[in-house]
């Protein structure tokens, strides 16, 4: 439902261009707001008049919050902050052709161990630039034409990253659709590593997998030092990107492009194994991956700090308090303007969450606006430092850890949780 219209979208939720995830999630469901954030005016205008089926809602009313809302969201459309892109994008790709140059060159060229170790992090940081245009350019056309967007998205993504495009969108708007729902965000399901809350204890089922999150021994024992292992696990966090992507295109799920995407992965996992196999030993070899990996754990941090630490709940996403939910589920991290090229636009978390086709050049611009808005209507507009938000994430993880360890409520359990957790 939206502007109080009920619209019928059953038989091309599967051809949604943002997936099924987002249509399915909040079926039923007033979703002006929601609706409004992620298109652009032409689709406000145009796309909804062939799926109304002539029903209205009964009693339809806006909130004063959805109002000023809706207020803001088109008076930054009519300045067109949402059509001035800069040059991040083109910036961003060069930066990733000199990594690349300097990489191949250092493992090609040079015999010091040290300069190969060096290469490896540059792998690592090329990553995260590739992510950030993945990241971009799943939420607005980062070029001038979509078909150069789609390249931008196949070439930065799977072919020099390996992950999938498809996965990473799928994966993301249902995300945003369900910004810190326990059962629907797929941001927060990471079991057996993590949970960021107890309520993971009885084994939610995942609406986004199609499973039940089972918390068993294997998992309390892990949770139960999850504070301890975070860095550890988020320096090969990388894999389960991998593992997810293969599912994903090898799934019976609907997948646009299905073709161009696996062969995108496909080079990945051409040309990476070579440039590995060119390092003189195993060991160099072995190092050469760990720093790439655990170079490109910084990013996976990051997309931890923006949520894990914030408010989380059980059960459906609602559709019409998008602003609340948004800004209750989100935390900004502070920064000087010069070090926003490393936060690739999620330092302004809450803004891209409200606005996220906007361009990251303008996040700055409009946060004072967002922050106002906060403030008129009471709602949490958090804001912590880098430190502070590790702070945060360890602190919230800790107490998810302590709690699992809580034996009085016993979970079947094997010979080594008994060996540990024996006193006396």
């Amino acid at each position: 439902m939206s502007h109080g219209k009920i619209y019928d979208v059953s038989e091309w939720a599967k051809t949604h261009p943002g997936g099924d995830l987002p249509l399915l999630n909040l079926a039923g469901q007033e979703v002006t707001d929601a609706f409004l954030a992620y298109h652009p005016p032409n689709v406000w205008e145009n796309a909804p008049k062939k799926f109304f089926n002539g029903y209205y809602l009964q009693d339809y009313t806006v909130s004063e919050v959805s109002k000023d809302y809706r207020k803001l969201l088109f008076e930054f459309t009519n300045l067109g902050l949402f059509e001035q892109k800069g040059h991040v994008t083109f910036l961003t790709m060069c930066s990733i052709v000199v990594l690349l140059i300097f990489s191949l060159i250092g493992v090609l060229y040079c015999e010091n161990m040290l300069i190969h170790l060096l290469c490896g992090g540059l792998m690592g940081i090329l990553w995260i630039q590739s992510g950030w245009i993945g990241h971009d350019s799943g939420h607005y056309q980062v070029m001038s034409t979509k078909k150069f967007t789609r390249f931008a998205q196949v070439l930065s993504g799977n072919c020099l990253a390996g992950i999938s495009i498809a996965w990473w969108k799928r994966n993301h708007n249902a995300h945003h659709i369900a910004c810190n729902s326990l059962e629907f965000d797929p941001d927060l399901q990471h079991m057996p590593f993590f949970v960021v809350s107890s309520k993971f204890f009885n084994s939610l089922t995942s609406r986004y997998y199609d499973r039940k999150l089972n918390f068993d021994s294997v998992t309390r024992f892990l949770v139960s030092y999850q504070h301890c292992s975070f860095y550890l696990v988020m320096c090969f966090a990388r894999i389960n990107l991998f593992a997810q992507s293969f599912l994903l295109l090898f799934s019976n799920k609907k997948v646009h492009n299905r073709g161009q995407e696996i062969l995108g992965i496909s080079l990945f996992w051409i040309w990476y194994p070579l440039l590995v196999l060119c390092l003189p030993t195993w060991g160099e070899r072995a190092m050469f991956v760990f720093a790439s990996f655990s170079i490109t754990g910084i990013q996976h941090v990051q997309f931890c700090l923006n949520h894990f630490s914030s408010s989380v709940y059980v059960g459906t996403p609602i559709g019409n308090d998008w602003f609340q939910t948004q800004t209750s589920g989100t935390l900004n991290i502070t920064c000087s303007e010069w070090m926003d090229w490393f936060h690739g636009g999620l330092q302004f978390q809450i803004e891209h969450h409200l606005f996220p086709r906007l361009p990251r050049v303008q996040l700055r611009k409009v946060s004072p606006f967002v922050k106002d808005l906060c403030k008129k209507h009471g709602l949490n507009y958090d804001t912590a430092s880098f430190l502070k938000a590790n702070e945060l994430t360890l602190r919230t993880l800790r107490n998810a850890a302590l709690q699992a360890r809580d034996l009085t409520s016993p979970v079947p359990k094997n010979l080594l949780w008994e060996a540990i957790n024996t006193h006396g």
